[in-house]
């Protein structure tokens, strides 16, 4: 379903009771993750009739608050829903800005025809960030490691109990100031490896960012947490156990080489924005990066072997987050690194140094919202 239209002009209905200075402040002291939201939403309508025509219409910034919906509205029976996730950065001077959002904007797109949902203009996605932000740029943190996470997702609304791609839906982005996501300073967590559960088949939704992919993992998660486990990670069972990703991440080995390995793309694993941003820095930096099937007995082999030397795991809310140790219920792969490993750190600082301003931006990823 693709419904291109011209460039929409956003309208603003501000929030007349938005939270005070103090209110803000304090919750900018300590965010947490995903606990409190900005004072506006940015919204987009999209309504077609059966023989496709309509398109994308009534662009607005509104105050923030609840969804009134048709308790018959398709995503609520159907799940067709999609979303995305990046950060805004106050840089020193004052100013805010985005990573890769062209990228993000793609990739819903992606997203969307796997879901049956309609592609949204690229610059209206854009836009859209530019003018929440623009509105609640107060909310933008300036304290080291903070940013404002960004949540644009699209959501089937028509009222209608039938089998089929919906014909109205709702396109909208919310704004969460945001913290460490493991909390507290980094350091290496620990993973659970999981048996019992798959995240994604052949053919499946894999590689679109939909939410029934985290719901499917919320049971593994929970098998993870019982373990002492901070995330869970996704072997396919059918091609050798092979690694996957983790339940929110992809997965990255360095080996004493210098090669950079990561788990093919297989129709199974997100295309993640980080996961190719730090293939692109490892490149950089003169280290052989592959794209390759890694099995949990190479791991295992490796780490043993002194082959592997650090593992790594990355996202748009971790960043990158240094694997401690895999457990299992056969036992444990501790790291091969004591701590923070020399190659983790290395992509991880600059990685944060580009989208924060403090390391010049060489490929043209950052993008200004206010």
């Amino acid at each position: 379903m693709t419904q291109i239209a011209s460039e929409l002009s956003f309208s603003q209905q501000l929030n007349q009771n938005p939270k005070s200075p103090a209110e803000r402040e304090a919750i900018l002291a300590d965010p947490g993750f995903g606990d409190y939201f900005t004072d506006h939403t940015a919204v987009v309508d999209f309504k077609v009739d059966a023989d496709g025509q309509g398109g994308w219409s009534n662009a607005r910034i509104e105050p923030y608050g609840p969804i009134q919906m048709d308790p018959a509205a398709a995503v609520l029976h159907y799940g067709q829903e999609i979303f995305e996730g990046m950060k805004a950065y106050r840089h020193a001077d004052g100013s805010i800005w985005t990573f890769r959002a062209e990228a993000n904007a793609a990739r819903l797109n992606a997203s969307a025809r796997r879901l049956a949902l309609p592609e949204l203009p690229p610059e209206t996605f854009l836009e859209s960030l530019r003018q929440l932000v623009q509105a609640d740029q107060d909310w933008v943190p300036s304290r080291d490691g903070d940013a404002l996470y960004l949540r644009p997702f699209m959501i089937a609304t028509e009222a209608f109990l039938g089998v089929r791609p919906a014909r109205e839906v709702s396109y909208r982005v919310i704004a969460s100031p945001a913290g460490n996501y493991f909390g507290g300073e980094l350091k290496p967590v620990s993973i659970w490896l999981t048996t019992s559960f798959a995240r994604a088949g052949e053919g499946g939704t894999g590689e679109a960012k939909c939410g029934g992919n985290y719901a499917a993992s919320l049971a593994a998660q929970m098998e993870a947490e019982a373990n002492g486990c901070k995330q869970v990670l996704f072997l396919d069972p059918h091609n050798d156990n092979a690694v996957e990703e983790l339940g929110g991440m992809n997965i990255f080995f360095v080996f004493k080489d210098g090669t950079l390995v990561t788990p093919e793309l297989n129709g199974h694993i997100l295309h993640g924005i980080t996961r190719s941003s730090v293939m692109q820095l490892a490149a950089d930096r003169g280290l052989k990066v592959q794209e390759r099937k890694i099995t949990i007995d190479e791991w295992r082999s490796g780490v043993a072997s002194g082959e592997i030397t650090e593992v790594f795991a990355c996202g748009t809310a971790a960043v990158i987050t240094p694997i401690g140790e895999l457990k299992t219920a056969e036992g444990t792969i501790a790291s091969p690194a004591q701590g923070i490993g020399e190659v983790t750190a290395a992509i991880r600082e600059q990685l944060v140094g580009i989208q924060t301003g403090v390391i010049e931006d060489l490929h043209g990823w950052l993008t200004r919202l206010a």
